[in-house]
């Protein structure tokens, strides 16, 4: 139907580049890739190793989903970013953000330069990845206080559930909200209550820890979960998220209110997330009855 010339005239001409990767990790050929809005002449590959021209731990990667299309002999999808420091002496005029690419890599039914081989499709997909990255933020944010929403939590608390079931590593939870929030909406209007969640959610950001996680749980019931701590250490932060609580809504917002809380860590018994949130909102109901302004254990 074609003749070989035809044929080479073909692979050249696809958009995305197709290369030729042996077992080894070899760059036996290179087809395509004439979409020069996303990709480079990538001819001087030919004949080279990605261990030449990737660091390590990419090449070793890249060898990894090689083998697994070997083995399985299906249409293997992956998606994966390079950037100017996965490459072995790269120049500083090269993008400065990672490219995001999906790969698809179909094993070959017969062997190239004596090895086992696979064609790897590369396509440019940064702006759809871009796109897909800002709808999950979307998707798992609070839209007033930038924290993370209900679901980001219960995701949250199920991973580290199984964690805690698998390897043991606890995790604590405080829960807490505003004392008399509603007086504050009733007072001041509900800007002013708008505002001073914003507020807390900002002292949440400078007070705890980067691998917390701080979601809003609804209203003025805020949420965080610290990987990897135990209750009696979870309620001396919580301690001291409430001391700065007071100082800020006072020389910020101009307004007197306090915290309360509650703090529990996983049991063996639990079986699901809601178990931990529960005891933890036991501990938040305790201090409301206690008098308000302070964190109680459960």
């Amino acid at each position: 139907m074609f003749t070989q010339p035809q044929l080479m005239s073909i692979l050249s001409s696809l958009p995305d580049p197709a290369f030729i990767l042996t077992r080894s990790g070899r760059y036996a050929a290179i087809f395509g890739g004439k979409d020069l809005r996303h990709y480079h002449d990538g001819s001087s590959l030919v004949g080279r190793s990605m261990f030449e021209v990737l660091k390590e731990e990419k090449a070793r990667w890249f060898a990894d989903h090689i083998e697994k299309a070997l083995d399985s002999g299906v249409l293997h999808i992956v998606e994966y970013e390079l950037s100017g420091s996965d490459v072995k002496g790269a120049s500083d005029d090269g993008p400065s953000h990672p490219i995001w690419f999906e790969g698809r890599v179909q094993a070959l039914n017969f062997q190239v330069e004596g090895e086992a081989a696979v064609v790897w499709v590369a396509s440019n997909i940064t702006e759809k990845h871009a796109v897909q990255q800002k709808l999950q933020k979307l998707s798992e944010t609070d839209a007033l206080t930038g924290l993370y929403n209900r679901r980001k939590l219960i995701e949250t608390l199920d991973h580290r559930l199984a964690i805690f079931e698998r390897e043991k590593s606890q995790t604590s939870v405080l829960v807490f909200d505003l004392d008399n929030f509603k007086r504050l909406n009733d007072e001041m209007g509900h800007h002013a209550g708008d505002a001073a969640l914003v507020e807390i959610a900002r002292l949440c950001r400078q007070h705890l820890r980067q691998n917390d996680v701080i979601a809003r749980f609804g209203g003025d019931e805020f949420v965080v979960v610290m990987p990897g701590t135990h209750r009696d250490d979870a309620l001396e932060i919580a301690e001291r998220l409430r001391e700065h609580v007071p100082i800020a809504l006072r020389e910020n917002l101009r307004y007197e209110s306090t915290i309360s809380g509650g703090v529990s860590e996983f049991d063996p018994p639990d079986r699901f997330s809601s178990d931990i949130l529960r005891r933890a909102d036991e501990g938040l109901y305790l201090s409301k009855r206690a008098g308000r302004n302070r964190v109680s254990a459960r």
